[in-house]
């Protein structure tokens, strides 16, 4: 386990909720959760990552790389990749199923998976060597927690 990475934590803040939304916000991966209380829990995502269904990537993060057919020159400023694409047809059928999250694991190396109902996790892999933020987990007004840690 990653030295400083508060575990127990982030899966107590994380268990329960419900998977809303995935989105971008520039290149940073961008999950929305809602807790039991109404608050608004995330997962901040700017390394490497993907969300699988039944044993199956649906999303990943190269996917912001790729414009859609015909999308033209400012498909990345437009949302207009296949990424956008793909977290339209995601978040209508996570509108629909309304999942909770079951279960979160960090690796030593700060990997994150956390799982939701119907065979969905959000996997992310952080890919670099120096002190900079691979993802966050946050409640909106209140704990933040980061990897690697030491960067709030």
């Amino acid at each position: 386990m990653a030295a400083g990475i508060h575990v127990d934590e982030i899966t107590r803040i994380l268990t329960g909720t419900v998977a809303h939304s995935v989105g971008r916000a520039v290149d940073m991966g961008v999950v929305e959760f809602h807790g039991p209380d109404g608050e608004e829990v995330m997962v901040h995502v700017q390394c490497p990552f993907r969300i699988v269904h039944d044993a199956k990537t649906v999303l990943g993060s190269a996917d912001m790389r790729y414009a859609q057919k015909g999308a033209g020159p400012r498909a990345f400023d437009e949302f207009r990749m296949i990424y956008d694409a793909r977290t339209a047809t995601l978040n209508r059928v996570l509108g629909e199923l309304r999942p909770s999250v079951g279960g979160v694991t960090v690796g030593e190396a700060g990997e994150l998976t956390v799982s939701w109902e119907h065979a969905f996790r959000l996997e992310a892999f952080p890919d670099c060597s120096g002190r900079i933020e691979a993802w966050r987990v946050l409640v909106r007004g209140g704990a933040h927690h980061v990897f690697p840690p030491g960067l709030d």
